[in-house]
Parts: C-alpha cells; sequence; structure tokens
C-alpha cells in the first residue's frame, strides 16, 4: 500500500515516531519500564491461560472467553511496545508509511474483538444469573465459538474500513506523530486532504460497534442486578455481584480510556495527555486485566498457585 502524492506532487513514505519523550537522557529509563510491563504482562496474560487450562473448575464459559481476552491483550501490547522499544535501542523514529497502517489495522482488529468479547462475557452473565435452567443450553461449547468468530469478523470489518478509508487520504508533510505509536487521531490531523468524511466514519462506525456492545453490557447489567436485588440472603447477593465486580471493572475502564481517545478528533491540537491515554490503552488494560481478574477470584488464585508450583518444580 503506497501513499498518495499530495498537491505538490510529494508524498510523506514515513512517519516521524516522536515518543513518549524527546530528552535523550530519559529513554534508557523508558525502555526499561516498558520493557518490564511487557514481559509482565505478557507472564501475567500466559499464567491466566495456563490456570484456565489445569483447572478443571474454570473450564466454564465465562474463563473460555477470559482466556481469549487474555491472547488478545498480549497481541494489543505486542503490536505497540516492541516496535517503541526497537526504535529506543537503534534511535531511529521513522516508521514507514505501510508499516504505519499495518500496526493501525492489527491495534484496532485487536481492541475491536476485545470490545465485542466484553459483550459476550456480560452476555453469559445474564444467561448464568438470570436464566440459569437454560444455561447450559444457551451458552453451549458452540454458542462459545459462534460469538467469539462473530467478533473477529466484526472486529476484521472495523479495523479494514478505517485502514482502507485511511488510506485514500494525501500525506505530502509534515510528517511528525507526537506519539509512540500510529492511531487515526495523530494522522488525521497530518492529513493534507479533507479528513471530514474520515472523522464521520470513525464516529458513524465507532456508535455501532462500540456503542452498541456498551448498550447490551448496561442491558444485561440491568437485568443481572434486578435478579440479585431479588435474592434474599446477603451472601447470595455478595456472591452474585463478586462474580460480575471483575468484569464491570475491565468494562469501564476499556471503554473510559476508548471513549476520551476517539470523542476528541475536534480539539485543535492533540496534547501529552494523549500519549497517557495511549499507555492506558496499550499497555495499562493488558497489563491489569490478569490482576483484576485474580484478585478477588479463589478459583483462579488456586490455579495459579498451582502453575507456579509446577515451575518451581520443574526447575
Amino acid at each position: 500500500m503506497q501513499p498518495k502524492p499530495g498537491a505538490n506532487g510529494t508524498a510523506v513514505t514515513e512517519f516521524i515516531l516522536l515518543g513518549l519523550v524527546e530528552t535523550p537522557g530519559l529513554w534508557p529509563a523508558v525502555f526499561v519500564l516498558f520493557l518490564f510491563a511487557y514481559l509482565v504482562t505478557v507472564g501475567g496474560n500466559l499464567s491466566i491461560l495456563a490456570a484456565i487450562l489445569v483447572e478443571p473448575k474454570l473450564h466454564t464459559p465465562m474463563y473460555f472467553f477470559l482466556g481469549n481476552l487474555s491472547v488478545l491483550d498480549i497481541g494489543c501490547i505486542t503490536v505497540t511496545v516492541p516496535s517503541m522499544l526497537g526504535r529506543l535501542l537503534s534511535h531511529k523514529r521513522a516508521v514507514p508509511y505501510a508499516a504505519c497502517l499495518s500496526q493501525l489495522f492489527f491495534f484496532h482488529l485487536l481492541v475491536g474483538v476485545d470490545c465485542f468479547l466484553l459483550t459476550a462475557m456480560a452476555y453469559d452473565r445474564f444467561l448464568a444469573i438470570c436464566r440459569p435452567l437454560t444455561y447450559s443450553t444457551r451458552m453451549s461449547p458452540t454458542v462459545q465459538r459462534i460469538l467469539v468468530a462473530v467478533s473477529w469478523a466484526c472486529a476484521f470489518s472495523n479495523a479494514l474500513t478505517h485502514t482502507v478509508a485511511l488510506s485514500t487520504l494525501n500525506f505530502c508533510g509534515p510528517s511528525v506523530i507526537n506519539h509512540f505509536y500510529c492511531d487515526l487521531p495523530q494522522l488525521f490531523q497530518l492529513s493534507c486532504s479533507s479528513t471530514q468524511l474520515n472523522e464521520l466514519l470513525l464516529f458513524g462506525v465507532g456508535f455501532i460497534m462500540a456503542g452498541t456492545p456498551l448498550a447490551l453490557v448496561v442491558t444485561s447489567y440491568i437485568h443481572v442486578a434486578a435478579a440479585v436485588l431479588r435474592i434474599r440472603s446477603a451472601e447470595g447477593r455478595k456472591k452474585a455481584f463478586s462474580t460480575c465486580g471483575s468484569h464491570l471493572t475491565v468494562v469501564a475502564i476499556f471503554y473510559g480510556s476508548g471513549i476520551f481517545n476517539y470523542m476528541r478528533l475536534g480539539s485543535a491540537k492533540l496534547s501529552d495527555k494523549d500519549k497517557a491515554v495511549g499507555i492506558f490503552n496499550t499497555v495499562a488494560n493488558p497489563m491489569l486485566n490478569p490482576i483484576i481478574y485474580s484478585l478477588r477470584n479463589p478459583d483462579v488464585q488456586g490455579a495459579l498457585w498451582r502453575v507456579i508450583k509446577g515451575r518451581w518444580s520443574l526447575v
């Protein structure tokens, strides 16, 4: 995929990513910090996957979706952080046009699947608490696989739509991106041609692809809350809510950072706040998810402990 020439007959063939900090003296500290965050994130999510595989109690639809979510978290941070670490090591901040669009495509693909899987997990909680008698048939292994497949298909169409639409824009300079990865808001500001249609597309498709899942999540939990409040025993209510608390926390973080990042396209200048939100989207979210899901879950904690003991015994 090649860039189109602008009005002056030239075309940008690469972008310059300024990264998180422009002071070279701080690059080693940033490298160590983000390398540590990357290793912790990959290790934490692989541990969740291992725990789900070794613990029979976790062979349920909820943890099937959580395992898929862990794979997505590893992919999401791998799309952005290793390339940034490579640029810090090489002191080269140039990124080819095609590589920039590829990074954008895979980032939106993985984040999109994440969005739909969170919706599937909310639907799972709705069935488990509000429709317990038909839960096993409505959330059969076939249904689980269909939900995951549909999530990938919808996310793929969304990511491809934005990537193709972006490739129609002209980039003739400047080519400096004040960020550490390629994303739509930053690239829109560098375009020589009008981005009005692209921004309308982002809002329109975003409303359908993110707004609809969010509405389904909210609707599911309204029904869940109503069902839980009808439980007479305080212990029963506490147990029912505890299975939903971790998921609601992840949903709130995911949508909160996403709304801040993509609903501010009209701002005249993107600031360092956008870098902070970018860190949240690409690093903090994938790193926090294993902690959130294991913090108040004794089954996950027990399985993780068995995985850790198994590793030590092998050593």
